[in-house]
């Protein structure tokens, strides 16, 4: 008779997230820490005005309860997450749910934008060697330009032409994403060994058939890796995109207003939920990785 056992279980989850959890706990310790260390000065100020001097205690408690520290706490900003999304109807203006769908439509448009741009140019490269010598340089070179530069220059051109709205946060956030996927794919395109590329020719296939059967099967697992990437900078780019125009919806807008008005444990939140949002978009990629390659007999 077979009986089961969690043993397994549980030493196969503490091996997968164990060293997770470890370094979960040290930078919670280290936050907790510093915070103390950061908000200090404000926590005497006050007990020097009221004459009073403040025990070790009592001194963490203050560091730790602020209402507008230097560093909030873990605790403040997971009750500032749960009052802001829980608490509030998802159309508010001030629940957080509402923001992240604000820069998520956008941080996904500019991802397929940037998908587009970034394959359809590794394609080019790859078949066309004036395209390599010309663009690839150029296409390196842009990425030397901090977006901080110009993303107000995009916003300020598109609206001269009457386009505003989520299209410029798109192409900015598709001004980040488009690089990682163009290497990626050259790289994957270029991955067949000469050998292969041999092959087809004896088999007398075409560029389009060597194309779809061994160059672009070829790349999907580079595809992937680069789209994981691409994903978070089309994140960071939708949020940079909304912080020039003034925004009023979106997390770059929850960052505008808690540093206008010193809301130190707003903009934690909100860097918190961004993080989150990456967090998910980036693993939702790599469920669709492991299924994809698996099925194409990469993943055993």
């Amino acid at each position: 008779m077979m009986t089961w056992s969690y043993r397994p279980w549980v030493n196969r989850l503490g091996y997968r997230y164990g060293p997770v959890i470890v370094v979960a706990l040290v930078i919670f310790a280290l936050w907790y820490l510093a915070s103390i260390a950061l908000n200090a000065n404000w926590a005497f100020d006050k007990a020097k005005r009221q004459g009073i001097t403040l025990s070790p205690v009592e001194l963490v408690q203050d560091t730790w309860s602020q209402d507008k520290p230097r560093l909030p706490v873990p605790h403040q900003v997971a009750q500032e997450i749960w009052k802001t999304t829980a608490q509030k109807k998802i159309t508010s203006k001030r629940s957080l749910i509402f923001h992240s769908w604000v820069t998520m439509s956008s941080t996904m448009l500019g991802f397929v934008f940037g998908v587009g741009l970034g394959v359809g140019l590794a394609v080019l490269i790859v078949y066309f060697r004036v395209v390599d010598m010309s663009v690839m340089p150029w296409i390196i070179a842009s990425q030397a330009i901090p977006i901080l530069a110009i993303a107000p220059m995009i916003i300020v051109i598109l609206n001269s032409v009457g386009i505003s709205g989520l299209v410029p946060k798109a192409i900015i956030s598709a001004y980040l994403s488009f690089f990682p996927v163009v290497v990626g794919m050259v790289k994957g395109l270029r991955s067949p060994d000469q050998i292969e590329l041999d092959q087809m020719r004896t088999w007398n296939a075409s560029s389009a058939h060597t194309f779809w059967k061994l160059r672009l099967p070829n790349s999907v697992p580079y595809l992937f890796a680069s789209l994981k990437i691409a994903m978070a900078a089309s994140l960071v780019g939708a949020i940079v995109g909304e912080l020039p125009t003034g925004a009023v919806a979106g997390l770059g807008a929850r960052l505008l207003a808690g540093s206008y008005y010193g809301q130190t444990i707003q903009i934690w939140s909100a860097l918190i939920m961004a993080a989150i949002l990456a967090a998910v978009l980036v693993n939702i990629i790599g469920v669709a990785q492991s299924i994809t390659l698996k099925r194409m007999g990469f993943v055993s």
